[in-house]
């Protein structure tokens, strides 16, 4: 299932993020700031169950996480969405999945795996660029060899590209995608169109 992160403030960061005049320090921050927006909405999705609290004059009825979650960033550019949600989860356990991609073949190769145990927790992979979809789909089959099941698996992207939605929902049918945008295509090269050109690159300044 994708569902479409629709805000104009978030819009309004993403612009910002396009615009191939933007410097390093602006656009991290600018990254880092969206993070909190995406998190915000994605984060409505998780599992709650009921609970009761007590305040300083009586109990009342509350919200508490059904799972606790670890958050899975793609390196490098996984790392420019994880802020947010580490503020908002304080609790949250963080692994790395290090991926790069063949130039030519355009497929994914693995160089850092380093995760929490998974099995009964609720795993949210973070993956700005959705462009092939085939780091993404590693990523997902990787999480789930280690215990984490399809239902408690989110893949969160800022950018989509139609090919890569494709890729994800033919190598993981069940799986909850969430962007910003999904965007016209890929160029010869991979690289998302309009998109922003290498996140990775530009968050960190390389």
């Amino acid at each position: 299932m994708l569902t479409r992160i629709n805000s104009p403030f978030i819009d309004s960061k993403l612009t910002i993020l396009r615009n191939k005049n933007t410097n390093n320090n602006l656009f991290k921050k600018t990254m880092n700031d969206i993070s909190y927006l995406i998190a915000a909405e994605v984060l409505k999705f998780v599992p709650f169950s009921n609970c009761s609290v007590q305040t300083p004059l009586k109990k009342t009825k509350g919200k508490k996480l059904t799972k606790n979650i670890v958050l899975v960033p793609i390196l490098r550019a996984g790392l420019g969405l994880t802020e947010g949600f580490e503020k908002l989860l304080p609790q949250v356990k963080i692994g790395h999945i290090g991926l790069y991609r063949d130039e030519k073949t355009y497929k994914p190769f693995k160089y850092l795996y380093k995760m929490p145990k998974l099995k009964n927790k609720f795993v949210i992979i973070l993956d700005p660029m959705l462009a092939t979809g085939n780091s993404s789909s590693e990523a997902v089959s990787l999480v789930l060899k280690s215990g984490a099941k399809i239902k408690d698996v989110f893949l969160v992207s800022l950018l989509s590209a139609p090919e890569g939605i494709r890729q994800i929902k033919k190598n993981h049918k069940y799986l909850r995608i969430f962007t910003t945008s999904v965007d016209k295509k890929l160029n010869e090269k991979k690289f998302i169109v309009p998109g922003l050109g290498d996140a990775g690159d530009r968050y960190t300044g390389t």
